[in-house]
């Protein structure tokens, strides 16, 4: 299945776990529809396609937050597909890149693989970039016990963070929204 018939069948399981949600995975859809170069980060009109990650903890009461250096927010660890259509893929990449950690289980409803959440997001101009949208699928990594963790240059800082607790960190909408969704 190439890049663009990959996402799109992920995009149909969403809508099927998340009928209420169709009008932003129409937005993904057009997306991917309409440019070829949606996975590539020079893609700004209207965007481009990236994954991210809720990660929970082996014991699922925490989740790992990124200080996210550019956007100075408490933000959930994720990024660019850099032309790599294999999201869940890309996801996994970024996860262990911007944590240090390397075994992540990744949660598969069913045994299938569906996005946790899908969201469309705006990215302010910054320098030589102009302002543009981030078509970010998502997905619940539940992290390996006793691993380290090592902050990469994108970032700050990050925090193992009570899930419980989650608003001391951050009232962005969209990562409250991801622990709306937490199956347990």
């Amino acid at each position: 299945m190439t890049g663009a018939g990959a996402i799109l069948d992920l995009l149909d399981r969403y809508d099927r776990a998340w009928p209420a949600e169709a009008a932003t995975t129409a937005r993904v859809r057009a997306l991917v529809a309409s440019r070829a170069d949606c996975f590539e980060r020079t893609c700004f009109t209207p965007g481009h396609v990236t994954g991210s990650a809720m990660i929970v903890s082996a014991d699922h009461r925490h989740c790992l937050l990124t200080h996210h250096r550019k956007l100075g927010r408490w933000l959930q660890l994720g990024g660019h597909a850099d032309g790599d259509p294999r999201i869940d893929e890309v996801v996994l990449r970024e996860a262990r890149e911007e944590s240090g950690m390397v075994h992540f289980d990744l949660f598969r409803p069913g045994g299938a693989l569906v996005p946790y959440d899908v969201d469309v997001h705006v990215i302010p101009a910054r320098g030589s970039e102009p302002a543009h949208e981030h078509h970010d699928l998502r997905f619940l990594l539940v992290a390996g016990a006793g691993q380290e963790l090592v902050v990469s240059d994108e970032s700050h800082d990050l925090a193992w963070v009570p899930i419980a607790e989650l608003e001391r960190y951050t009232d962005e909408d969209s990562v409250l929204r991801l622990r709306r969704k937490l199956p347990w």
